[in-house]
């Protein structure tokens, strides 16, 4: 009996038992459904392309008679020009203002920090997201500067056929000199700080075998440097291969551009080549932040003669997209990469689909930002303004 009573007890449940199966099975679907909707959408907003956009604020240019250049800086615009540095946020409003007086004024800029320098000039201005930091004073003309994410700062003097690096702590306190020539190691064209400030790259023009070649330079200022001449701990000739930049991206990772590709370099305290790209075709622009580098070239083509290609920091190739018109600039900012003359304006994902193409009306174009989603700052050459796709 009790028995047959289980079993009459089992074919009442069952209805039950069968509902919850049923509900399950709809739930999966339900999630099975959301979990493709949301792809789905991610794969239509990257590849929706706007038509239009629409100016949300604009400040006009109240003084004609100076010239500004703008920067991206962290979530900030850094304006800078012979007579000062500001700092915008992403409404175009100042946060601080900081008078200098450069003929020739440059930035370079890491992390935190940056600094503007006047090329040719004996000035330089450290700062951060606070303000001024520190000034250094040189007596020799500056060539170049580098700054790392700690705010220290390497030097590159003219002296004749003689160049020194000095190397300045964030309060501008000399760390380190060095003495370089022409015949050894060479011209420097570039440097660069790690983020930790242990080591530095250098870029080296010279000449081997008759011909022009890079000799790159890594130093180690830790233990592991200290037994060695002039701290160099290791060194990588180029011949017949010119590299004009090279930027440390992290405490152990070196990116250095050639004039037909890019070099990576990787280690922490030997810095070893670890990735060599190269094209066959001529490199017009190069840019790059701490994960993707990219270049762009023209590929003879007659009616897209344009192209850009993206690869990640290890060498893979991310995208590669072709631009129907001629640009005179090409960067990367928040993810997204632009390209750009005075008039028209392209803006393309990390995957290679173009975002927006067309042209800005109310001015010339001479930088574009991202500041987040759809919104983008446009410095023209009559104010800037934020403008919206749509």
């Amino acid at each position: 009996m009790k028995i047959l009573q289980k079993i009459k007890e089992w074919k009442l449940n069952r209805p039950e038992s069968q509902w919850s199966k049923k509900k399950l099975a709809i739930a999966g679907a339900a999630l099975v459904v959301a979990v493709g909707l949301v792809i789905g959408g991610k794969i239509l907003v990257d590849h929706w392309q706007f038509k239009n956009y629409k100016v949300i604020t604009r400040t006009e240019l109240e003084d004609t008679t100076t010239t500004a250049e703008y920067a991206e800086f962290g979530d900030y615009i850094l304006k800078y020009g012979g007579d000062g540095v500001t700092l915008l946020n992403a409404q175009g409003e100042e946060v601080w203002n900081e008078p200098q007086t450069m003929e020739n004024p440059v930035v370079a800029m890491r992390g935190e920090y940056c600094v503007v320098y006047d090329k040719k000039g004996t000035d330089i201005g450290v700062y951060n997201f606070s303000g001024r930091v520190t000034d250094i004073q040189t007596k020799l003309p500056v060539e170049k500067v580098c700054i790392n994410p700690q705010g220290i700062t390497g030097v590159v003097l003219a002296d004749g056929e003689i160049t020194w690096i000095h190397v300045y702590d964030q309060k501008g306190e000399e760390l380190v000199t060095a003495k370089t020539s022409v015949d050894n190691p060479g011209y420097p064209v570039d440097l660069s700080l790690s983020d930790n400030g242990q080591l530095m790259a250098v870029s080296y023009l010279c000449v081997k075998d008759n011909q022009p070649a890079s000799f790159m330079a890594f130093y180690n200022f830790g233990n592991t440097g200290q037994n060695q001449m002039d701290n160099q701990v290791s060194g990588y000739n180029y011949v017949g291969t010119l590299i004009p930049q090279v930027n440390y991206l992290s405490d152990s990772q070196t990116l250095a551009f050639s004039d037909n590709g890019f070099l990576t370099y990787s280690g922490k305290q030997i810095p070893e080549e670890s990735n060599r790209i190269t094209l066959d075709d001529d490199i017009l622009s190069v840019f790059h932040d701490d994960q993707y580098v990219g270049m762009a070239y023209k590929t003879g083509k007659e009616k897209k003669s344009y192209e850009i290609v993206l690869y990640t920091t290890g060498g893979a190739q991310k995208a590669k997209f072709t631009v129907d018109f001629a640009f005179d600039h090409v960067a990367l900012s928040k993810e997204q990469i632009f390209v750009y003359n005075e008039k028209e304006v392209g803006i393309y994902t990390l995957q290679g689909n173009c975002r927006y193409q067309g042209t800005i009306k109310e001015g010339n174009v001479e930088n574009i930002f991202r500041i987040s989603g759809n919104r983008y700052m446009v410095i023209l050459d009559s104010g800037t303004e934020t403008i919206r796709l749509q």
